[in-house]
């Protein structure tokens, strides 16, 4: 196990195992068996910063999806709303608000465009074959990438809903999945639920 926290002044404090060797794994060449040597594997954690997009994330594994609205009254885009979450606005450079738009999703969002595929990179964590979706969210002015979890098959203007991984969070943009409208809880993936209500903060 491994943790990293972060102190008052922002340096970086890492507790645990952060790197390691593993066995190595013989090299023969295929038909004649010829012995050519050992792999080296070895495994090291590497920390990525979310920056201004932490909220973002931080905001899936609590049933939440959020975005960011141009506030500047002196901006041509005033009242854009984006999402994917963009720190600042690309046409004042202001830093933008962000706005919950949970409710929204789950009462407007539809399928814009989507691809089937049953062959992907080396790296892919999704079950084949994955339902990737162009999710279009009535008021928004960007296009969200996902992908559609649960029974059926995607279809164009096809209205669909958000689910979160609430349980056991990859604090990754996989922690966010799309289900065709009247989908029941227990049709969700393990680990995913609908959204969740705003966790308000104690009073002090």
């Amino acid at each position: 196990m491994h943790k990293v926290t972060i102190s008052k002044n922002g340096g970086y404090h890492f507790k645990g195992t952060f790197s390691g060797g593993e066995p190595g794994t013989p090299i023969y060449e295929e038909g004649t068996g010829t012995f050519h040597g050992i792999t080296k594997p070895r495994m090291v954690v590497h920390v990525h910063s979310y920056g201004g997009e932490a909220p973002f994330f931080e905001a899936l594994t609590k049933g939440r999806l959020l975005a960011t609205r141009c506030t500047n009254p002196a901006c041509e885009g005033k009242g854009s709303v984006y999402l994917p979450f963009r720190i600042y606005c690309p046409d004042c450079l202001r830093k933008m608000a962000i706005v919950d738009l949970t409710e929204k999703a789950a009462k407007t969002a539809f399928i814009h465009t989507f691809i089937v595929t049953a062959r992907t990179g080396a790296w892919n964590k999704l079950p084949k074959p994955i339902r990737f979706l162009d999710i279009e969210i009535p008021g928004v002015c960007t296009i969200l990438k996902g992908y559609m979890s649960g029974k059926g098959d995607p279809a164009f203007d096809m209205r669909v809903v958000p689910i979160f991984n609430t349980r056991k969070p990859t604090f990754t943009i996989l922690d966010l999945s799309w289900v065709a409208e009247g989908t029941k809880q227990k049709d969700l993936p393990k680990g995913f639920t609908f959204a969740l209500p705003v966790r308000k903060g104690k009073k002090k």
